[in-house]
C-alpha cells in the first residue's frame, strides 16, 4: 500500500510540473504582445515589423515540436523539458536586455524555439507515466489556459510601474525556480534510441511513410482543421464582440477571459470523458458544441445568449485533451516522442493560417460570415468523424 501510494504522488508531481513547464513557456511567448507600443517606441519601428517578429516566435515554436520529439529520443524527456523551461525563462530575459531591434528579433525567434521544445514531450511523458493520459493531457493543457489569463494582465502591470524590459524580464522569476523544481523532483528518463544517429531522424522516407498511415492522416486532418478553427477564434473572437456585437471593449476582454475559463476548466472534463467513452466521441462532442455556440454567437445580440454563446465554443475549442491522446494511440511507444512532435509541427503550421483566412473573410464578407465559415469547419470534422464510425472505417 506504501508503494502505491508513493507512486500516486510522484505520478501527481510529474503532472504537476509538466502544467507548470507549460505555464512558464506559454507565459513566455504572451508576455511581449501586450507591450508591443513600448517596444514600438523603443526601437521606432513600425508595428508591422514588431509583428514580424511574433511571427517568426510562432513559426519558430511550431518547427521545433518534431526536434523535440528527436532529442527526447536520444537523450530522454526530462533534459528536453528543462532545457525548454529553462532556455524560455533565459529567452525571455535576452529580450528584455536587447540593445538594438535586430538582436530583440533574433531573441524573439529564439524564445519561440525553446518553448517549442515542451508540449510534444512533455506530453509523450504523461503517456508514459499515466495510463488515463487523456486526463492528464487536460490538467496538462490548464498550464496554457492560466497563462492566457494571467499575462496579459500582469505585464501590462509591470510595463506601466517598471517598463516593458522589466515586464519581460520577469518570466524569469518564476522560470528559473521552475527549472529547478523540475530538476530536483521529476526523475531523470531513459531515452528510448540513445543511439541512433541524430541525422538517421531527419531522412524524408520515414517521414513520409509515417504521415501517409492513414489512421494518422485522418487524425492530422482533424486537427489541422480544428487548430485552424482555434487559431481564428483566438485571434478575433475580442473583435468580433465588439464589431458584430456592438459590446464594449470592457465587456468584450470580460468575455475573451471567460472563453479562456470555459476552455481550461472544460479540457480536463474532455479528457475525462475521452478516456470513458473513446476519443472521437469526445471530440465529436466538442465540435457540436462550437458549431451550436457559433451559430448563437452570430444570431442573439442579447446579453445571456452571448454569454452561453461563449460557453458553449470554450467547450468546442477544448479538443484538443481528446485529439492529442488520439494520435498517440496510433503511434508505437519508440515512435511517440519524434512522432508526435512531427504531427505537431505539421498541423501547427497549417493552422496558423487561421488568423489570416478570419481577418480577411471579416473583411470581404463582414464577421457574420467569418465566424459562420469556423462553425462550418467544426461541422466537417464531427461529419468526418461520423462517417469514420458509421462506415466503420478504422481511420
Amino acid at each position: 500500500m506504501v508503494s502505491i501510494s508513493s507512486r500516486w504522488r510522484y505520478r501527481e508531481t510529474v503532472l504537476a510540473l509538466c502544467t507548470l513547464a507549460f505555464f512558464v513557456t506559454m507565459v513566455g511567448r504572451l508576455a511581449i504582445s501586450p507591450i508591443i507600443p513600448d517596444i514600438v517606441d523603443t526601437f521606432s519601428v513600425s508595428n508591422a515589423v514588431v509583428g514580424l517578429s511574433l511571427t517568426g516566435m510562432w513559426l519558430a515554436y511550431g518547427l521545433a515540436q518534431y526536434p523535440s520529439g528527436v532529442l527526447a529520443d536520444r537523450y530522454g524527456e526530462r533534459l528536453i523539458i528543462l532545457v525548454a523551461v529553462g532556455g524560455s525563462a533565459l529567452a525571455a530575459l535576452a529580450v528584455s536586455l536587447t540593445p538594438a531591434f535586430a538582436l530583440f528579433f533574433l531573441a524573439t525567434i529564439a524564445l519561440g524555439a525553446v518553448a517549442g521544445l515542451h508540449y510534444s514531450v512533455a506530453t509523450t511523458l504523461l503517456a508514459r507515466t499515466y495510463d488515463n493520459v487523456g486526463t492528464a493531457v487536460g490538467v496538462h493543457n490548464t498550464g496554457a489556459t492560466i497563462a492566457g489569463l494571467v499575462t496579459p494582465v500582469a505585464v501590462a502591470w509591470l510595463a506601466v510601474r517598471f517598463g516593458w524590459r522589466v515586464a519581460v524580464a520577469a518570466v524569469a522569476l518564476i522560470g528559473i525556480p521552475s527549472t529547478i523544481l523540475f530538476a530536483w523532483k521529476v526523475r531523470p528518463t531513459e531515452p528510448r534510441r540513445p543511439e541512433t544517429p541524430l541525422r538517421d531522424r531527419f531522412q524524408v522516407a520515414p517521414v513520409l511513410e509515417l504521415l501517409s498511415r492513414p489512421p494518422i492522416a485522418f487524425t492530422l486532418f482533424v486537427a489541422i482543421v480544428s487548430e485552424f478553427a482555434w487559431q481564428g477564434t483566438a485571434s478575433f473572437l475580442p473583435t468580433f464582440l465588439i464589431e458584430h456585437q456592438g459590446a464594449s471593449t470592457t465587456f468584450a476582454g470580460a468575455l475573451f477571459s471567460a472563453y479562456f475559463v470555459v476552455q481550461g476548466v472544460a479540457q480536463i472534463g474532455v479528457g475525462a470523458l475521452s478516456d470513458r467513452i473513446g476519443r472521437d466521441r469526445a471530440i465529436g462532442t466538442c465540435m457540436l458544441a462550437g458549431v451550436g455556440g457559433f451559430g448563437v454567437l452570430i444570431a442573439s445580440s442579447s446579453t445571456l445568449p452571448i454569454v452561453a454563446g461563449i460557453v458553449l465554443v470554450g467547450i468546442g475549442m477544448s479538443f484538443g485533451a481528446a485529439l492529442m491522446p488520439r494520435f498517440l494511440q496510433e503511434l508505437s511507444a519508440e515512435e511517440q516522442n519524434a512522432g508526435f512532435g512531427l504531427v505537431r509541427t505539421v498541423y501547427m503550421i497549417v493552422a496558423a493560417l487561421g488568423s489570416v483566412v478570419v481577418g480577411a473573410l471579416a473583411d470581404l464578407f463582414g464577421w457574420a460570415v467569418s465566424f459562420g465559415f469556423l462553425a462550418a469547419l467544426l461541422g466537417v470534422v464531427g461529419l468526418a468523424l461520423a462517417l469514420n464510425s458509421l462506415l466503420g472505417l478504422k481511420y
